[in-house]
């Protein structure tokens, strides 16, 4: 009996976790679109949160407000903003400069919930971490290659680090044992040339042991905001190369993660603490945010590219030619969605 109360305790916390992280990051998305268009003039049918029959809903000032079944995504239905409308406050009437801005609102409210939770983050930390070495582990090989007390890492293999993360991550992507390393060390830059690492085995990937520690600062207003700032920059950073590891090959296709994935993560974290939820929560924000920017047809990218265009000509590209594109790349999508999925079943199967 307390088996069955545990367990149905640990599947409760998972989804109540799963439910709060998705349906924050889809409600911030939503409703940067739907401030962006309300305060631009722009008729806003439904704002729903949800996809699928309605659970409940309420109209007032035109637009209806909805909460749907199945908490997998949301929406905000403007009016004539996939038709052409002569009607007064439709999207398609409003100015190229709006409807971009109206856009992107979406990915600019991910990537500032992102910002907000790491501050919060980082103002609970003790100390903020540097790209300074403190110390080396006993036997360290970094130190047998050169680097030293008090170098402050700058690059590694000739990419910029902000904070320590971007080390610890462009570590984990060096798959020789060994890296260039930039050093400030005495106010002079410093360049190490093939810095040795320890390494093991995971997963069939070779992973490199980080042997020393680095240095913490006092925190600081300034400082605070400073590195929640960086983390974002980084996190994004760290997307956009993690796509780009999948598609040149360096990373295996079936580390790609869809729905249930993110849901096993979820349950990790929740169960790991509100600090590990909270920087999970961040992550898919800022991924959210950073994706959906994509120059990819069905994505808010996808239509931003039409509207680069439809400036740079001085008139829109046919509507039947971006319904087609865009419903190709809905399909690609759904396709890459599937694939994703049975990726992470496998992986809960084995």
């Amino acid at each position: 009996m307390a088996s069955f109360i545990e367990t149905a305790g640990s599947v409760l916390l998972t989804v109540l976790s799963s439910v709060m992280v998705f349906g924050l990051v889809i409600f911030i998305h939503e409703l940067g679109h739907f401030i962006a268009a309300k305060t631009g003039g722009i008729t806003v049918n439904e704002f729903a949160l949800g996809m699928g029959p309605t659970i409940f809903s309420f109209k007032k000032g035109g637009t209806r407000y909805a909460l749907r079944l199945l908490p997998v995504g949301g929406f905000v239905s403007m009016e004539g903003e996939d038709e052409e409308s002569d009607v007064q406050g439709s999207f398609s009437r409003a100015s190229i400069g709006r409807r971009i801005l109206v856009t992107i609102a979406g990915a600019v409210m991910n990537l500032l919930l992102g910002f907000l939770v790491l501050v919060g983050m980082v103002s609970s930390q003790e100390v903020i971490g540097t790209r300074t070495v403190a110390q080396f582990y006993e036997g360290a090989s970094t130190q047998a290659s050169g680097l030293q007390v008090g170098d402050t890492i700058t690059a590694v293999n000739g990419r910029r680090c902000f904070i320590a993360n971007d080390i610890i991550y462009e570590f984990a992507r060096t798959q020789q044992g060994k890296a260039d390393l930039t050093v400030l060390r005495n106010g002079e830059k410093v360049q190490l040339q093939g810095v040795q690492f320890d390494t093991y085995e995971q997963d069939g990937i070779r992973q490199l042991v980080i042997d020393f520690k680095i240095l913490g600062e006092k925190k600081t207003v300034l400082g605070v905001l400073q590195e929640a700032a960086n983390w974002t920059l980084s996190l994004g950073r760290m997307i956009v190369l993690s796509l780009s590891d999948l598609l040149t090959g360096r990373l295996p296709i079936n580390t790609l993660s869809g729905p249930v994935g993110i849901v096993s993560a979820i349950s990790e974290a929740s169960h790991a603490g509100l600090e590990p939820l909270f920087m999970l929560l961040a992550m898919i924000t800022i991924n959210l945010g950073i994706f959906n920017l994509l120059p990819i047809p069905a994505l808010d990218g996808g239509r931003l590219i039409f509207l680069l265009l439809e400036a740079v000509r001085g008139k829109p590209i046919q509507q039947k030619y971006e319904i087609f594109v865009n419903a190709v790349g809905f399909v690609l999508l759904i396709g890459l969605m599937l694939f994703a999925t049975f990726n992470d079943i496998t992986k809960l199967i084995r």
